[in-house]
């Protein structure tokens, strides 16, 4: 395939006719004709380019490369059996002189990694515009914000060690509101406070409620965190801390994780901080109880029925709730005077918790106690539909309470950037596209009901559809995409 190179005689510059500069001019119809992405000496099928998109574990640049050079070897074998078969009919015929076949070509060269991630990278940048628009254009009534210093790790070139926190709030869908990268943290996060408050404003959306953090929740004394000064454009936003945090804190004066009653120590600890609501375990222990009896099981017993309920099935169709900062107080210390005993300790003798230790951490992380505990009139749970057991209809939850969400994020951003390291274009355009289908993921998992057959990412394609069958044929064909907002212009990575 050949291509023009078209000279600008205003800039005096030169364009290949299919770069992105001469591509923009068009209509996104006539643009999707270009099903490739040329450069000097490889063209890049767009069908190639999608399998880098989805980022996971064992999915890098270097496995499709091999899976590539498999496909096309195994196709090319193929065709040379097929042609040397054809040719081995007539050698095999008696001939006045002798056959003479042409050699077969050789087989096609698989560009290397690197090149396919620079492809990559150029296919991000066509639709650059549209994925800061839709990140830039989320919105939540509690967030979350956690850092995180893995992923920065990654970064190589002449930009390793610039940075060294990524920073990233969500909201209580798990979507990302911002994810910037600093230096520290501290005084750098000013400007993407700025920029959040600003984006509300602008867009007149009520502030956010709630903000799950894992430290700077509260201080001595009647002053302001430095959290809250820096969102202090939203002066009636509570900070609270993570109560998977607070455990954690609490866990640190064990004398070792591998211990046989540490598990017991998290269990008990959690159930000294959240009551189940009665009516819906009730509800699911009715549930449980049919399906019980509809399996025969005779002599049916409370026991019984709480021993079939599962850990996933009290998280989906129960709510719980904080029991008070007093309650709250007084069960952990009646947990850890127990555990600081005989019973705290295993058939060799070794106990649970340094009791020194456990003492030192308990008094400086009693204030928390209060951060914690659920604001009162604030719906921490949303109803995403139904499940039918035996007759009884269950409700399905989902709960917005802490920031375990943005740890799965994190997991998920460092095993979008593929490899051990990557250089900072490279870098910024994976910690572009990762939020973007995280978020768009996320939107269609909080959504009730059966998600659509149809999946895509790219919405500036799902736009034009709706935008052009709205005026043929009077309706969107895509019901459930929402077009972005226009970009911010907010400091993103």
């Amino acid at each position: 395939m050949m291509t023009e190179t078209l000279w600008c005689s205003g800039c005096k510059a030169a364009f290949i006719s299919t770069s992105k500069a001469i591509l923009d001019q068009l209509d996104l119809a006539h643009r999707l004709e270009f099903r490739l992405i040329l450069t000097r000496k490889y063209a890049g099928d767009m069908r190639v380019i999608r399998f880098l998109r989805e980022r996971a574990l064992g999915n890098s640049p270097s496995r499709l490369v091999r899976q590539l050079r498999e496909n096309h070897s195994e196709e090319w074998l193929k065709r040379l059996c097929r042609y040397l078969g054809a040719c081995s009919d007539f050698t095999s015929q008696p001939s006045l002189l002798p056959v003479r076949f042409q050699e077969p070509p050789e087989s096609e060269t698989i560009p290397s990694h690197r090149w396919m991630l620079a492809v990559y990278g150029r296919d991000i940048l066509c639709r650059i515009d549209h994925i800061k628009a839709s990140i830039t254009s989320t919105y939540g009534c509690i967030l979350k914000m956690d850092s995180t210093k893995k992923i920065t790790k990654k970064l190589s070139g002449f930009a390793k060690g610039t940075a060294l926190w990524l920073t990233s709030v969500s909201n209580e869908v798990g979507q990302i509101l911002i994810s910037v990268l600093t230096a520290q943290e501290g005084p750098a996060l000013d400007r993407m406070a700025a920029d959040l408050i600003r984006r509300y404003t602008d867009a007149g959306v009520a502030p956010p409620q709630l903000l799950y953090v894992d430290c700077d929740c509260c201080r001595k004394g009647t002053g302001q965190t430095k959290l809250k000064q820096r969102f202090g454009g939203w002066p009636d936003l509570v900070v609270k801390l993570d109560i998977y945090h607070f455990m954690r804190r609490l866990a640190a004066g064990c004398t070792k994780d591998a211990h046989p009653l540490y598990p017991i120590l998290m269990a008990r600890m959690s159930s000294c901080i959240f009551e189940w609501d009665s009516g819906d375990v009730s509800l699911l222990r009715q549930a449980k109880r049919e399906q019980l009896r509809h399996e025969g099981i005779p002599n049916i017993t409370d026991n019984m029925v709480d021993q079939r309920i599962t850990k996933e099935e009290l998280a989906l169709h129960c709510r719980r709730r904080t029991r008070g900062e007093k309650q709250t107080i007084l069960m952990i210390e009646h947990l850890l005077s127990e555990l600081m005993g005989v019973k705290g300790r295993d058939l060799l003798g070794v106990p649970l918790l340094d009791q020194q230790r456990m003492q030192n951490i308990w008094q400086l992380q009693k204030k928390h106690v209060k951060c914690i505990q659920d604001e009162p009139g604030v719906l921490l749970y949303t109803q995403t539909g139904t499940t039918t057991k035996n007759g009884i209809v269950l409700p399905n939850y989902r709960c917005a309470r802490g920031s375990t969400s943005l740890e799965s994020f994190h997991l998920h951003l460092n095993r979008f950037i593929p490899g051990t390291s990557a250089n900072s274009l490279n870098f910024q355009l994976y910690l572009l596209e990762g939020p973007n289908r995280w978020n768009q993921d996320r939107k269609m998992a909080s959504l009730a009901g059966k998600p659509p057959s149809m999946l895509s990412y790219s919405g500036d394609l799902m736009h034009c559809v709706n935008t052009q069958s709205v005026k043929v044929l009077g309706r969107e064909l895509a019901p459930s995409f929402q077009p972005p907002s226009v970009y911010t212009g907010e400091f993103q990575l």
